[in-house]
């Protein structure tokens, strides 16, 4: 399903040309509640390499952008970290060339970008498009934004307590912007008709932003002024 003419929604990324974006995947984010004191079992590796060839399956690509938060840890790289980044990208590289967007939690990602020598940019701009965190402003936007960082999600009435992943759509100054969801499935995101957003782009009235919820396939939703509770 389209989000924006020619940029397509597949299960938890988009696909725009020949090129794969993914968010948020905080890969080692179960050794950080670990060493929390939580026991949380590690499993969300083999989810995302699951979830990475489903979507591969599907779609034809040359590259996939990695948009920020790649790992968990701010200041050190655990070794779940480096395990996991690297299997990650050794899955993806025998289909496509890999890009990092350095994302607020990546600030120490450059020794693992170096180990398969994988370009870690700041921003990645195509055509009109700019991808990027979204955790601070950048100059000179092309037309369209792609974010993550702020992990968008939504609940209802019906099922209280329950969060579902999705992509938003809206206006930000004279931009199309577009948020996408976390890739990682232990955290379901912040619920944006409750909670305060994160972002700088997202501190305006939201409730025009049209709203995508990726479940069995992908539902159209709205805007969320239709959908707060």
């Amino acid at each position: 399903m389209e989000i924006h003419p020619g940029i397509e929604i597949v299960d938890l990324a988009l696909k725009y040309k020949d090129i794969l974006i993914v968010g948020d995947l905080q890969l080692g984010y179960e050794s950080y509640l670990n060493k929390a004191g939580y026991l949380v079992p590690r499993f969300q590796f083999e989810d995302v390499k699951m979830m990475l060839t489903k979507i591969l399956e599907k779609v034809k690509i040359s590259k996939i952008i990695f948009n920020g938060d790649i790992k968990h840890e701010f200041g050190t790289i655990s070794e779940q970290e480096w395990r996991e980044v690297l299997g990650v990208v050794d899955l993806v590289n025998k289909k496509a060339e890999v890009i990092f967007v350095k994302g607020n939690h990546d600030v120490v990602l450059g020794p693992i970008a170096r180990k398969r020598g994988i370009k870690l940019v700041d921003y990645y701009k195509v055509d009109n498009i700019t991808i990027m965190h979204g955790d601070k402003i950048i100059p000179d936007l092309g037309e369209v934004l792609i974010i993550g960082h702020e992990h968008p999600a939504i609940s209802f009435k019906e099922r209280r307590g329950e969060k579902f992943k999705c992509f938003i759509k809206g206006k930000w100054n004279n931009h199309i912007l577009i948020v996408m969801p976390s890739f990682n499935i232990l955290n379901p995101g912040s619920d944006i008709t409750k909670e305060k957003q994160l972002s700088p782009f997202l501190q305006g009235d939201l409730s025009n932003f049209e709203v995508w919820i990726v479940e069995d396939k992908t539902y159209y939703f709205g805007k969320i002024k239709g959908l707060i509770t």
